[in-house]
């Protein structure tokens, strides 16, 4: 049994002497090899393709596409969204890489002059709801990265959109040919040497992907921009983008960089401002998933834009300056329950009865901020009451970037509405809150409703257009009668001739 032991031992011994043999010989243990060892493998490397195709990518998250071209329920870039414009509705189109109803078919040339030229490939032209006037400033390897996502980093979707059918005679997609020679820049931004990197990348991505110009600068009779009027607040379909430039009252002024990075991010800034509507899709599906580099040169460049003094500007304060918890309560103690008018009483029942429970029995919003303070809030105190009746109407629907879920529900005709109001109704409550916790001068119609409710103002451009198809029609017809007439007055007497 001893020798039997000593064996195993002796077994041992030369099994332990080999295996620090093979240590020393092949893996001494290091300090480096240590930390080498602990470290996790690195990661392969990404190929070209697959860099550019998530480049891409996130030029389509910067650019937003996702919210025009996904309809509601319906599978990402597939198209099907209406979308409300002054002159009806334009259906956005499929924009996969389907072959039979997508770009699936699109070389890289014609991709490129869809985005910055507004052209088909067919080279029938878009309608400017598509922001190719800003997508004018992509790069070209911007746009050589968005034609890589488009093609090979989304699904195929084998469905067909339904056409825009505008009304006569805005269905004639030629006169966009017109309409681009007079206000279509398609160039690079000019150079200014002059202003850092992080001014130069806020104005690129501003001005190009984020297009922020689109919805916040105010159009002219024919729906171009007026770039003397810059990101000075505008009306997209039923909501009023607001005042961005750098006016300490009618604009954003009063905020810092900090606060506006913050907005973009979240699409809140306690005490001043929450996004709703387009705003709150562009959040979503855009700036909250940007980079903090980027969200940071945007604010950069925003804040740098000049001053525009527009609406009620000569007022003191802003009017982001909203209320905090508590501040309707300790202003207008006592008179939010003393409706006067047939009217108000109304309008007080249906926010007891549609309101109170979120924004408190007086508007002071929860003290947390989630539910905000009615009083002097962006939609009560605005330039005019379009999103407070927008708000009520279509509710509020945003995600943030922790994957929080911001919700009011909507009251107006929607599927999921609830306690559906008439335009009277709305009109009402509205009256009631900007009496009480905003503008006490501005009073809202059944009639104004209903514009909010039908997609927002109608611009007179189609009226426009059709008077002067009809007088230049008239024109035409005058001008061969009485090119007839002279004809027939010189043609010879043939019994004159004859004698």
């Amino acid at each position: 049994m001893h020798k039997t032991l000593l064996t195993v031992l002796l077994a041992a011994l030369m099994a332990g002497s080999a295996l620090a043999q093979t240590t020393d010989s092949n893996t001494t243990p290091s300090a480096d090899a240590t930390a080498s060892a602990a470290a996790p493998a690195p990661a392969p490397a990404i190929s070209p393709e697959a860099a550019l195709i998530e480049r891409g990518h996130y030029l389509a998250i910067a650019s937003d596409c996702i919210a025009c071209h996904t309809a509601p329920r319906g599978k990402p870039m597939a198209g099907g969204l209406a979308i409300a414009s002054p002159v009806g509705e334009i259906i956005a189109t499929n924009i996969t890489p389907s072959k039979t109803h997508g770009i699936g078919n699109y070389t890289e040339e014609q991709f490129a002059a869809a985005l910055r030229r507004g052209v088909r490939a067919d080279g029938a032209n878009l309608y400017p709801a598509m922001p190719y006037t800003a997508y004018a400033a992509l790069s070209d390897a911007d746009v050589q990265a968005l034609y890589a996502y488009f093609m090979k980093g989304v699904a195929p979707v084998d469905v067909a959109t339904r056409p825009t059918d505008l009304p006569f005679p805005m269905n004639l997609r030629w006169s966009m040919k017109a309409w681009n020679a007079l206000f279509l820049k398609e160039q690079p931004l000019p150079p200014q040497p002059q202003r850092s990197a992080q001014w130069l990348r806020g104005r690129y991505l501003a001005e190009g992907p984020a297009h922020c110009s689109t919805c916040h600068t105010p159009r002219g009779w024919l729906m171009q921009e007026k770039p003397d009027l810059q990101l000075a607040g505008a009306q997209v379909g039923p909501w009023y983008a607001p005042n961005i430039t750098s006016h300490p009252s009618a604009g954003i002024g009063s905020w810092s960089q900090d606060d506006l990075v913050a907005y973009l991010r979240t699409g809140r800034l306690e005490g001043r401002a929450q996004a709703a509507g387009s705003m709150a899709e562009a959040i979503t599906h855009s700036f909250s998933r940007l980079t903090e580099e980027d969200l940071r040169a945007i604010a950069v460049y925003i804040k740098d834009r000049p001053a525009i003094a527009t609406g009620d500007a000569q007022g003191s304060g802003s009017r982001f300056d909203q209320g905090k918890a508590g501040n309707a309560l300790a202003q207008f103690r006592g008179r939010t329950l003393s409706a006067e008018s047939p009217e108000e009483i109304r309008g007080a029942r249906i926010f007891s009865a549609s309101c109170a429970s979120c924004h408190g029995y007086n508007g002071q919003g929860s003290r947390d901020g989630y539910y905000p303070s009615l009083f002097r809030n962006s939609a009560t105190a605005g330039v005019n009451a379009n999103n407070l009746i927008a708000t009520i109407l279509y509710g509020v629907d945003r995600e943030t970037e922790q994957g929080g879920h911001v919700f009011m529900p909507p009251f107006g005709d929607q599927p999921n509405a609830l306690n559906k109001l008439s335009n009277a109704d709305v009109a009402a409550l509205s009256n009631y809150l900007l009496k009480y916790y905003g503008k006490p001068a501005a009073t809202v119609k059944a009639e104004d409703v209903e514009v909010i409710r039908q997609g927002g103002p109608r611009s007179p451009l189609l009226l426009m257009a059709r008077i002067g198809m009809g007088v230049a029609v008239a024109v035409l017809v005058l001008l061969l009668l009485v090119g007839l007439m002279v004809a027939l007055r010189k043609r010879p007497d043939p019994e004159h001739d004859w004698k």
